[in-house]
């Protein structure tokens, strides 16, 4: 562990040399990358620095004993011994953390679908539900929402929903999000008052800058079309409506918020980007997940992954065994602490796997 420790704060040295170079300072994409790297590393080599000091601050206190003292002096620095043994221990957990390979997306913005699925009605209405818990919590985190395409349903809820939630670090707190999400509750259109069972899925997606994934022109399929609103009457004369296919995956997104073509084509580019570059990562990732679970479960889509029971204002997440009797404060966006444990239980999956590898 410390000689990984070492290498680390060495790099972060020969990084802070790479970003005084004029060659890279004049270079934006390698001002950009170091910059990056080193921000990355920094929360690692400052505690690591922490730990060395602390360890030579005990060992040079460990090698006053060794002299001749009074028991007064003694006594002092017995006990400055002690308070510095406790704060290594905690120190030592915290490196062991850090030192987790970092998911590389967790930085990244992410784009989010949140579809109505089993319960007609109702299941729109939660999906509705589910985009306004996000947005609160984006809002408690100062990160932006913006909406890219919506179908509205009549009563107000979403068949389907696609926006993006820009700022920092919103993939590691959100990443968790994906998987199918179940409501138990008497719906709003239901005369007899007995509790109906729905369900929503969430996607969660990096969002792919152009380092990450490159998309060839030649790959694509855009048509144009007009946009339609419900019950199929044309919003617009002109044919602002684009419906890219990203032909070797077969992938298809149709975009029609906006009123012009340029803009709903960005928008469509930029979701088709996340999802082949989603894709890309899940293929690569699949026989590594198959050997390793995830202690948060697979990210698949179709997988249960939490109950929102509104009769009794329970929030169960059957991934980590999780309940919470705070409902109406999780829906309100408070998702703090489902998602603290979540990400805590993730490290310590991650830490014995670490532990088992060395």
């Amino acid at each position: 562990m410390f000689e990984r420790l070492q290498a680390v704060e060495d790099r972060y040295d020969q990084l802070n040399e790479l970003l005084s170079d004029p060659d890279v300072v004049s270079d934006p994409t390698k001002l950009r990358d170091y910059s990056k790297e080193q921000a990355g590393l920094q929360e690692t080599v400052e505690v690591y620095r922490e730990y060395k000091r602390i360890v030579t601050e005990r060992d040079n206190a460990k090698s006053l004993l060794e002299e001749k003292l009074d028991d007064e002096m003694k006594e002092l620095v017995t006990l400055e011994i002690s308070e510095l043994e406790e704060q290594i221990g905690p120190l030592e957990e915290r490196l062991k953390v850090l030192l987790i390979p970092k998911d590389p997306n967790d930085d990244k913005n992410v784009i989010m679908e949140i579809r109505g699925a089993a319960g007609g009605d109702e299941a729109a209405l939660f999906a509705g539900n589910l985009f306004r818990m996000y947005s609160r919590y984006a809002e408690a985190n100062n990160w932006k929402v913006d909406v890219m395409d919506a179908s509205q349903t009549e009563l107000g809820g979403f068949k389907e929903i696609i926006f993006s939630i820009n700022g920092n670090g919103a993939f590691s707190k959100l990443k968790f999000e994906n998987g199918a999400h179940r409501v138990q509750r008497v719906p709003e259109t239901e005369s007899g008052g007995r509790v109906h069972t729905s369900t929503a899925t969430v996607a969660v997606l990096p969002e792919a800058e152009d380092v990450d994934i490159e998309i060839r022109k030649e790959d694509l399929k855009i048509d144009t079309y007009r946009s339609s609103g419900a019950g199929g009457q044309h919003v617009n004369t002109t044919d602002s409506a684009v419906r890219i296919t990203h032909l070797p995956t077969g992938i298809v997104v149709s975009m029609q918020d906006e009123k012009s073509q340029i803009k709903n084509r960005e928008k469509a580019m930029k979701v088709l980007k996340a999802r082949v570059y989603d894709a890309a990562q899940r293929e690569a990732q699949a026989e590594y997940a198959a050997s390793r679970k995830s202690a948060v479960g697979t990210g698949d889509r179709s997988e249960r992954i939490r109950t929102y029971n509104f009769p009794q204002n329970r929030v169960t997440d059957h991934r980590i065994g999780l309940t919470i009797q705070k409902l109406d404060q999780i829906i309100e966006g408070h998702l703090e602490e489902i998602i603290d444990a979540l990400i805590i239980e993730e490290q310590a999956h991650n830490l014995e796997s670490l532990n088992a590898h060395d």
